[in-house]
């Protein structure tokens, strides 16, 4: 048993980041360190990974950072021995990295494709897989993988993005499947609006912007800090009979349809 304070708590375990510079994987390294968590950052960008890491060193003195391109098996596979050297244990894995190339599906490009299924699906997998496999030995673990209300719902140019965040639903189900025998969960955070870097460009047209903020039932796009507590509350023990599920944190756009506001 468990009260109400220890539910959330991550003390003592090992979180992996991956995309913790910037955006929602930064708020994710934040959240579960402020939870306890040993966290290690690891992004393409070295340099932004360390400034987290550093800014958690601040208040929490538990934190570390390296550079990982999750697109890289060997990389992957490199960074896991390397936290197991040291820790001997992986307890959470989140990971974040993402990229889009909003454009017709008539028009797109094998290359573009290959860019955006590579990271959101394959460099995913690749990393989730290679940390899937040290859960499983020590029969324990949380893996969280970041998806997308575009997994169900979608809109011209979003194509190939919508694909490979759906994709991503039915990967974590499938590991959640295959792993829960040893005790190990996954699941996913499907965030709507959230204003981060890869969002910028919708920030930048307010009529776009402002759309999307209507769009949903709060009126208004998330903070990145906002996705922190669904992290936590999925790598801790809050959750430990949630598995292969789908956490919407989208202020209600899923929900309602967001077109027309009726006469009441």
């Amino acid at each position: 048993m468990h009260n109400a304070d220890s539910l959330f708590r991550l003390d003592g375990r090992i979180a992996l980041v991956a995309g913790a510079a910037s955006g929602i994987g930064r708020a994710s390294a934040l959240g579960l360190a402020s939870a306890g968590a040993i966290t290690v950052c690891t992004d393409i960008d070295a340099a932004g990974a360390e400034s987290v890491a550093e800014q958690i060193r601040v208040q929490e003195d538990h934190a570390e950072s390296f550079a990982l391109d999750i697109r890289d098996e060997a990389a992957v596979e490199a960074a896991v021995a390397k936290i197991l050297e040291k820790h001997g244990r992986i307890d959470v894995l989140v990971s974040t990295p993402g990229v889009n190339v909003r454009k017709p599906l008539l028009s797109y490009t094998p290359a573009e494709f290959d860019k955006v299924a590579g990271l959101n699906l394959k460099g995913t997998f690749l990393v989730a897989r290679a940390v899937a496999r040290v859960m499983s030995e020590q029969k324990s673990g949380s893996i969280i993988l970041m998806s997308s209300i575009r997994s169900i719902t979608t809109e011209p140019g979003q194509g190939i993005y919508a694909a490979t965040k759906a994709g991503l639903v039915q990967l974590a189900r499938t590991f959640a499947a295959e792993l829960g025998p040893a005790g190990v969960r996954v699941n996913c955070i499907a965030p709507g609006a959230v204003e981060t870097p890869l969002t910028q460009p919708i920030k930048s047209r307010p009529e776009w912007y402002n759309a999307y903020a209507q769009k949903n039932a709060l009126g208004r796009w998330a903070r990145a800090d906002e996705m922190a507590g669904p992290v936590v509350f999925l790598a801790s023990a809050a959750s430990s009979y949630v598995t292969g599920a789908v956490l919407f944190v989208d202020g209600g756009w899923t929900a309602i349809d967001g077109r027309f506001q009726p006469p009441l």
